[in-house]
């Protein structure tokens, strides 16, 4: 199976045709794909200009969401080297027990759902690199009452996610599922409340 690199190359090839170019870009989410695999693909032809069906994007807007998405993975990148790097020196030190933060980052090694979104078409604005950077330093500092990306400070609690955990907070600014962690215990509360506020508005 290739690797995110060998597929990049392939994207690049100017000898193959766009629709094998346009594929390996679809296979490069296979591997790397921060908002899940169909969110990623949304945005990143939302940002380069491409209709998400177009099986023939013109080579230029196919290698500008490559970029994107290659500059967001060295920033991931860059972050679990960090995280490992951590889990060293603490286990070295005899700390065993995961925080929170790890748990988080558990489940998303390997860059797929760093920032999830609870619709594919519902997304941060902006590059990926800037909103990992975000979610990143969020969750290296302490909890907000606010989402980490956009700061809205209305989230709703919701369930039958199309994802693990099937429940949880969600930013009605941005549409991400924001991770419980950075999230104060307030907000965390907050979010369920209004989840029976309009569950039982009608009753």
């Amino acid at each position: 199976m290739a690797g995110f690199r060998a597929l990049a190359r392939e994207v690049r090839d100017p000898h193959r045709h766009i629709a094998q170019r346009r594929t390996a870009l679809r296979k490069c989410l296979e591997r790397f794909a921060p908002y899940g695999h169909r969110a990623t693909w949304h945005h990143l032809c939302l940002r380069a200009g491409i209709a998400p069906e177009d099986r023939s994007p013109e080579p230029a807007r196919l290698i500008r969401a490559l970029e994107e998405l290659e500059e967001a993975r060295a920033v991931w990148l860059g972050y679990e080297a960090q995280f490992a790097e951590r889990r060293r020196q603490e286990k070295h030190l005899g700390i065993r027990q995961p925080s929170a933060v790890d748990d988080w980052h558990l489940r998303t090694w390997g860059g797929c759902d760093i920032v999830p979104c609870e619709s594919p078409t519902a997304h941060p604005h902006g590059r990926l690199a800037a909103v990992l950077r975000r979610m990143i330093e969020a969750m290296e500092s302490a909890p907000g009452d606010t989402c980490p990306i956009c700061a809205e400070e209305r989230i709703l609690w919701r369930e039958g996610l199309d994802r693990y955990p099937p429940a949880g907070p969600v930013c009605t600014g941005c549409g991400i599922v924001v991770p419980a962690p950075v999230l104060t215990l307030e907000a965390l509360a907050s979010a369920r409340r209004h989840r029976f506020e309009r569950r039982y508005a009608g009753v």
